[in-house]
């Protein structure tokens, strides 16, 4: 069977399996090697594709809920959004929580992702009060910070390489409003852009799309999004209609003059400096999920997603220059998201520092590789690295540069004999 991650490139042929009881997928891992848990299929790249994929998302049902104390305790197959379905009307949400509500809890946890309030609350894996996982050999081990650390260490952020996620219990977030009180601030340039997220670090999110085409006096330019739950409000929730994307879109749409023509429109439907409404849930934290499919618009070839973090003291300099080319090129992207971090965790490959992120997608495309090597070449000069969740193209050499714990990552998947056991395409091309 023909598999792909969302950005639909790679393609993989794989062999799939699902499992019934926890002695039941014993029995697969027993049984075969180079595998890899897959839940939503909603990683780009290739960290969810191998020879053998172990499908998890039939695990999906809660386990336990203590609504006094705003814990949860779910399989790892359940989406976040089937979460969010149940904890809002209760007064709850997750403390963390990506992009998208479209991805399972066991790849929140391999992927350790983050959110729009990152510089205060840190990964996903500042949530979790501990999960079981399935070692090679079938047995079973309970991971905290406290209990079997290591093992939490390296699986948060893993990508799958350390086992099978089978469970977990999340501390999660009181809330009195299903609303969110927003601010955009909008910014002429980057200077200005870095200015207002420093002016609002105090605000629990933040989040800042930029216009990457944009050059000269305007390179950097963005619409900064800052916001809150509200303090009084309802806590109805019900996720809204969707927008389908039913074929892929041909390969010419999105070109140069496109995202030129979209970026224009976008940054300019906000006519005042700063203005401030009150948005749902889904309109602040998952504004792509209300377009079904939105990947096709990338044409049949797919994309990739450039995603890459600098540290702080040299985040200015290094995202003018990276702009700077991206702008040149007339590559630019649509979609092109701007972060503010707080201190990196002690996850061997968390991708989080302190400092700045930039994402952007681009199209599969002649000449595309070079591009983005030349970019990875400036992420290296400034003390940056890649995210994993995201990456279908990083070179072994690039990656290992940017993840100075990684030795301590290949010591634990030495230990405990995962190298055979547990593999993607990506950690075959990263040698991890």
């Amino acid at each position: 069977m023909k598999y792909t991650g969302w950005g639909n490139f790679p393609t993989a042929d794989a062999d799939s399996y699902r499992y019934s009881t926890e002695p039941s997928l014993a029995g697969v891992l027993s049984n075969n090697q180079y595998l890899i848990a897959r839940g939503n299929g909603r990683s780009y790249g290739d960290s969810a594709l191998s020879q053998n994929i172990i499908e998890t998302k039939q695990h999906r049902y809660f386990l336990g809920f203590d609504e006094h104390n705003g814990l949860i305790r779910v399989q790892s197959g359940i989406l976040l959004s089937e979460i969010l379905d149940v904890i809002i009307s209760k007064g709850w949400f997750l403390k963390v929580t990506p992009g998208t509500k479209l991805i399972t809890v066991g790849g929140a946890i391999a992927s350790d992702v983050h959110g729009k309030n990152h510089h205060l609350e840190g990964c996903f894996s500042e949530t979790l009060i501990e999960f079981r996982l399935m070692l090679p050999d079938g047995s079973i081990v309970v991971c905290s910070k406290q209990a079997n650390s290591e093992l939490f260490k390296a699986t948060c952020g893993g990508m799958g390489l350390t086992g099978i996620i089978l469970d977990a219990t999340i501390s999660l977030k009181p809330i009195v409003s299903s609303q969110i009180t927003q601010k955009t601030i909008k910014s002429a340039n980057l200077k200005a852009t870095f200015e207002a997220f420093e002016q609002y670090s105090h605000e629990p999110y933040s989040v800042a799309w930029i216009d990457c085409l944009a050059t000269g006096d305007s390179l950097g330019k963005s619409l900064l999004m800052v916001g809150d739950f509200a303090d009084e409000g309802e806590l109805s929730y019900q996720s809204p209609s969707k927008i389908d994307i039913p074929v892929m879109f041909p390969s010419f749409a999105l070109n140069r003059m496109s995202v030129k023509a979209f970026n224009f429109c976008y940054y300019n439907k906000v006519r005042a400096d700063t203005s401030i409404q009150s948005v749902s849930i889904d309109s602040f934290f998952y504004p792509l999920d209300a377009i079904t499919h939105w990947n096709r618009m990338y044409g049949n070839n797919g994309f990739t997603q450039f995603q890459f973090i600098l540290p702080k003291a040299r985040s200015y300099e290094g995202l003018h220059k990276i702009l700077e080319m991206i702008a040149t090129s007339g590559r630019g992207s649509f979609l092109a998201v701007l972060k503010l971090y707080g201190p990196e965790n002690d996850n061997y490959l968390s991708f989080p520092m302190e400092g700045y992120s930039l994402a952007l997608d681009f199209k599969i495309e002649p000449g595309i590789f070079e591009f983005l090597d030349a970019l990875d070449r400036v992420v290296l000069e400034y003390g940056g690295r890649h995210y994993l969740a995201k990456d279908a193209r990083v070179s072994k050499n690039v990656f290992a540069q940017g993840y100075p714990n990684l030795s301590k990552f290949r010591a634990v998947r030495e230990q405990f004999e995962m190298t055979e056991k547990f593999n993607s395409l990506q950690s075959q091309r990263l040698g991890i």
